[in-house]
């Protein structure tokens, strides 16, 4: 029986750093071990060491700096995994199989250079069949006050259960509140853009999702009754109001739904590309149906 792990994909930068730092403290609120896949870019005409560039000596360092911090750290974490000839996205999404959760290192919106960015990030939130989560570089430990809320987009039109089951365990594991955010748009009711609103139609839309949000809260509550949740239901555009929401999170939680049939390889539709380029706190996004 495979033993259930955290893993983290590492290739020396900033941010890869991060992911490091990030998932040692989740492995150890886990209570697992910590998994590190870092896929070689092995240039073999250039100088260096036999086992690959100057550049693989400097990653090499740097990752091996960062595991002993983090056995420094967290002593109770087994840390294992290192180099693969593999590449990045396939070493990832194979390591990931047997994980409970995939943590990459994210430089956010402005930069198309770099390991963690649009040429591997996105096709493995794309094909990932487990959560993943993202962290900004200038992650640390005990980064935040202890009353930062873990919060989570809710989508009631889709399966959403894997979203809250993610965010609830996340927030009962790092005792703090649960905020639960879910948008609706008064223009879904209408067939064309020029119709004219009626108020009282808008209220009734907005009492009846108010029932459907209320009666979704209330079926995860009574698994986690030491959980503390704070509901925001608003009207609007869902990423805006998501990342206002999220700006004061420890982590944000949101979910990316699944495509047998992908005729783009890096789909994860538009909320989880904004919250990945414009969110300041950890990203976890879970697949669904």
């Amino acid at each position: 029986m495979t033993t259930p792990h955290v893993v983290v994909g590492v290739d020396g930068s900033d941010p890869s750093m991060a992911a490091v730092r990030w998932a040692a403290a989740e492995a150890a609120s886990r209570r697992t071990s910590l998994r590190i896949v870092h896929a070689e870019a092995v240039t073999r005409d250039q100088p260096g060491s036999p086992g690959g560039s100057l550049h693989e000596e400097w990653v090499r360092g740097r990752i091996a700096t960062a595991c002993r911090e983090t056995a420094e750290r967290y002593p109770e974490v087994e840390i294992s995994g290192g180099a693969t000839a593999e590449p990045a996205v396939k070493a990832l999404l194979d390591a990931s199989q047997e994980g409970e959760l995939l943590v990459l290192g994210s430089r956010g919106i402005g930069v198309a250079t770099g390991f963690f960015t649009g040429s591997v990030a996105l096709p493995v939130i794309a094909h990932a069949t487990g959560p993943t989560v993202l962290v900004r570089q200038d992650w640390q430990p005990g980064t935040g006050e202890r009353d930062l809320p873990v919060v989570v987009g809710v989508d009631l039109q889709h399966r959403f259960e894997p979203v809250l089951e993610f965010a609830f365990d996340a927030a009962r594991r790092a005792h703090r509140t649960l905020r639960v955010v879910h948008m609706w748009q008064r223009s879904s009711i209408y067939a064309y853009p020029s119709a004219l609103p009626n108020p009282q139609v808008g209220t009734d839309l907005r009492a009846t999702t108010r029932k459907k949000f209320d009666a979704a809260l209330d079926t995860f509550r009574t698994g986690y009754p030491d959980v503390e949740v704070e509901r925001a239901l608003l009207e609007g555009e869902v990423a805006p109001r998501l990342l206002e929401q999220g700006a004061d999170a420890h982590l944000l939680v949101v979910g990316r739904r699944t495509h047998k049939r992908l005729r783009f390889p890096t789909l994860i539709g538009p909320v989880t590309h904004a919250l990945m380029h414009h969110a300041t706190a950890p990203v976890a996004v879970v697949p669904h149906e």
